[in-house]
């Protein structure tokens, strides 16, 4: 069973940027992160439905409970030091709205910041925080 485990795009550029400032932010090291193009980022996406082929969602997997889209984005910033909590209150808004948000940005996300060729590769200070 896995704890606080983030679950990416690995060649998307921003979803790499976005789990580099988790990984500064998140000074108590709570999560653990995961590429879903690695066997194990596979086996979970296809494990809650979703197709590891057309990424379109990151995925928060935190024991029995797995968050995606918006509600993953907001729970992983309300766990964090610092204002990220505030953010957290965005969960007021409807989730259709929040989810459609995060939709359309995920479909342009290439489009506005790349993509690499391969994942991304931990330096050996980072590696036991990822998984798979």
């Amino acid at each position: 069973m896995y704890r606080n485990l983030i679950l990416f795009d690995g060649v998307c550029n921003f979803c790499n940027s976005a789990v580099n400032m988790v990984i500064e932010i998140d000074r108590h090291q709570i999560f653990k992160f995961a590429p879903i193009q690695s066997e194990l980022g596979q086996q979970l996406y296809r494990q809650h439905g979703l197709d590891p082929i057309d990424i379109q969602t990151l995925m928060l997997v935190d024991g029995d409970r797995v968050l995606t889209k918006s509600d993953a984005v907001l729970e992983v910033l309300s766990r964090l030091d610092g204002g990220w909590q505030l953010l957290g209150s965005f969960t007021a808004l409807p989730k259709p709205l929040r989810d459609w948000a995060y939709s359309e940005f995920a479909r342009q996300r290439f489009a506005l910041f790349g993509k690499r060729d391969t994942c991304m590769v931990p330096t050996p200070e980072l590696r036991e925080r990822f998984i798979g």
